[in-house]
């Protein structure tokens, strides 16, 4: 995938600069020890021809916590990155994309606290980052980090090893991707991706404590609360996951995609009747400001 060319603009400390001469520090903490902050936002091209930033304050917001919860300095406004943000995507031309905001450390090769950051805000076009078709799913035979060990809250750079390794594990075993359990064995979540699953007309989703609480998550449940559908938020284990009428991963990034199979156990309603694909069709219309109707009579 190409992520930009010789014409693709990004904003950079405060200037919009082409990508192909933007420069960080070599001795950066961020690429030495994974020390930086970030966020995954997507616009898309409304239903009346405007481009709009779903969620764009939510997600400058825990831009902010995150880079709070790592001692980072912060001294910007959500009113100056959203802006910065469209222009960006107005001098990429683009409507419906991928927004990467990074937060990253400066020269220092020590542990010691640092004086300033900086933030670039990229952009490019991607479809949904697990792809559109139901998903095979295996049990990661690696955890999430123990909340005690991480600000397990924070959108931290260096987290995602974790996830790196756990979706290149599942893809090397010949499945789609990988779900994680936190370290009593419970269900957590998938390398990017929150989980929720389907159960006899309700849907259940991890408690947060060892979870990312992910915007789209939140998003989920809006739209569940909206269209009369019971959401419970548990502890469960993976052979309770196994015994769902339907799963669905959702995530910025993802959006929101159904599951085929968990260690190849198959669940048995058909996508296209289950409440999980109702929800993903009202997350498709509401990111792009669109009145939804579902077409499964809800009880």
């Amino acid at each position: 995938m190409t992520y930009y060319n010789d014409k693709t603009i990004l904003f950079l400390n405060g200037e919009f600069v082409k990508a192909a001469e933007a420069r960080i520090d070599l001795y950066s903490q961020s690429l030495h020890y994974g020390y930086s902050v970030f966020e995954g936002i997507r616009s898309y091209k409304t239903a009346g021809g405007q481009t709009r930033i779903f969620k764009a304050t939510e997600h400058f917001d825990r831009l902010r916590q995150s880079a709070e919860a790592l001692n980072m300095p912060y001294h910007w406004t959500n009113e100056e990155l959203i802006s910065a943000t469209y222009e960006v995507l107005k001098r990429n031309d683009l409507q419906d994309a991928y927004i990467r905001p990074v937060v990253f450390a400066p020269a220092n090769m020590s542990f010691a606290r640092n004086q300033e950051s900086f933030i670039t805000i990229e952009v490019w076009e991607m479809q949904p980052f697990l792809g559109e078709k139901l998903l095979r799913v295996m049990t990661s035979s690696f955890q999430r980090p123990n909340p005690k060990a991480f600000k397990i809250h924070a959108k931290a750079t260096g987290h995602y090893v974790n996830s790196i390794l756990a979706s290149q594990e599942a893809k090397g075993k010949g499945f789609d991707e990988a779900l994680l359990l936190d370290i009593n064995g419970y269900v957590a979540e998938g390398p990017g991706a929150n989980v929720f699953y389907e159960k006899n007309g309700k849907l259940f989703t991890p408690a947060t404590g060892n979870i990312l609480p992910g915007i789209t998550r939140t998003t989920v449940l809006e739209i569940a609360e909206e269209l009369g559908i019971p959401v419970e938020e548990k502890l469960f284990t993976p052979g309770e996951l196994k015994e769902a009428d339907a799963v669905f991963y959702c995530g910025t990034a993802a959006e929101v995609i159904g599951w085929e199979s968990l260690d190849d156990v198959q669940f048995p309603k058909p996508w296209k009747d289950s409440l999980s694909k109702t929800i993903q069709e009202a997350y498709k219309h509401k990111v792009a400001g669109k009145e939804y109707k579902p077409s499964l009579e809800l009880a």
